[in-house]
């Protein structure tokens, strides 16, 4: 490597008590000709930098490799001072998180990611999920190397109008006896909901969903209109996804019988199950 090669020539000259030709070093490790003293020292200095930052980038790299899950969810990369540099969201976060690592990558690294030190994450129980989650760490971290750090707009995506109303989505979870439902109204707030599929947290899930969809004031517990971000995956990859339209509901009674055949059904997670 270009610092192994530097700090090599260096200690020659040191062990020689030789003075370091720095316009030799640029032109014959890094390949530039013509610079004069001072910046082929700042070039041959900054490069050996550079270079102890990217071993430690690859240190990084590997063990979060080694580490990271293949499930869906988000991460978060994060400096010395466990500042925010990053959030991303994935499908899979091994794949995503090797892609992230991979040597190609270091000539295009944002500045601020270079100087990551650990990376957290955590896992969801759909990609859907994912994509949520990683706008509310976005928004509540401000991390310096995302591009998007607002709330999402929907303007900005190409969403039917008729899907554009208020829906609930049934998602798979982390806790394998659960499942996850996530309530959209078409203002732009969402809800969370995890519900047991033995039945034994319905009359509470069935309450929230209620009062969400036919209360006027009922908000989610985010703050975030985050309904953009719904809309668009089920457009795109959710379209195959169960959903449950609220409005064709006329009792919170019948929105307990329809979550209960649901919550039941062998086939949830299988093959699309559409109530309307």
């Amino acid at each position: 490597m270009i610092r192994d090669i530097l700090a090599a020539r260096l200690a020659d000259l040191v062990a020689s008590r030789s003075t370091p030709d720095y316009q030799v070093l640029a032109r014959d490790v890094l390949g530039i000709r013509g610079a004069n003293v001072d910046l082929a020292r700042r070039l041959v200095e900054q490069a050996l930098v550079v270079e102890d930052r990217r071993d430690h980038w690859r240190r990084i790299g590997e063990r979060v490799r080694a580490d990271a899950p293949r499930a869906a969810g988000v991460y978060v990369f994060r400096d010395a001072d466990n500042r925010a540099l990053y959030v991303g969201k994935a499908a899979n976060l091994r794949r995503r998180l090797q892609a992230h690592f991979a040597d190609r990558r270091w000539r295009t690294l944002h500045p601020a990611v270079a100087r990551v030190a650990h990376v957290d994450w955590e896992t969801t129980g759909s990609e859907l999920e994912a994509l949520l989650r990683e706008a509310m760490l976005i928004v509540e971290l401000q991390p310096v190397a995302n591009v998007h750090i607002g709330e999402p707009v929907m303007q900005r995506r190409a969403v039917p109008a008729a899907l554009v109303r208020d829906v609930a989505v049934l998602l798979s979870s982390v806790d394998p006896d659960a499942v996850e439902i996530v309530a959209a109204r078409a203002r732009g707030d969402v809800l969370f909901q995890r519900a047991n599929r033995s039945g034994a947290t319905l009359a509470e899930t069935t309450k929230r969903l209620w009062e969400f969809f036919h209360q006027a004031d009922a908000r989610s517990a985010t703050g975030l209109a985050l309904a953009p971000l719904v809309f668009s995956w089920l457009a795109g990859r959710g379209r195959q996804v169960t959903r449950v339209d609220p409005h064709d509901i006329t009792s919170a009674d019948e929105l307990t019988g329809r979550l209960t055949l649901l919550l039941n059904d062998e086939s949830l997670f299988v093959e699309r199950l559409v109530q309307l």
